[in-house]
C-alpha cells in the first residue's frame, strides 16, 4: 500500500459482483438463444457488425469484472515513479 499509512482504500465488492451477475446473465442469454444469434449474426450486410459489437460488449464486461476482482483480491498495477 502506498501514501498515508493510516488510510485504507476500500475494496469493490459491491461492483465486483455487480460486474459478475452482468457478465453471467450476458453468457446465459448468449448460449440460451444461440439459434436465434446465430440466424442474425450470419445474415450479411449491415448485422456483420453484430458479432464485433457483441465481442466489444463482452469484453468490457467481463473486463470490468475482472478489474473489480483483482482489486478485491488486492493486485493492482504497480504505479510508475
Amino acid at each position: 500500500m502506498t501514501g498515508n499509512p493510516g488510510i485504507r482504500k476500500k475494496k469493490p465488492y459491491l461492483k465486483a459482483v455487480f460486474w459478475g451477475i452482468l457478465s453471467i446473465s450476458g453468457y446465459i442469454a448468449l448460449f440460451s438463444n444461440q439459434e436465434i444469434i446465430t440466424s442474425n449474426f450470419t445474415r450479411g450486410g449491415l448485422y456483420a457488425a453484430l458479432p464485433i459489437a457483441a465481442a466489444f460488449i463482452f469484453s468490457f464486461v467481463h473486463g470490468s469484472f475482472a478489474n473489480y476482482v483483482l482489486s478485491v483480491f488486492g493486485i493492482e498495477a504497480k504505479k510508475k515513479k
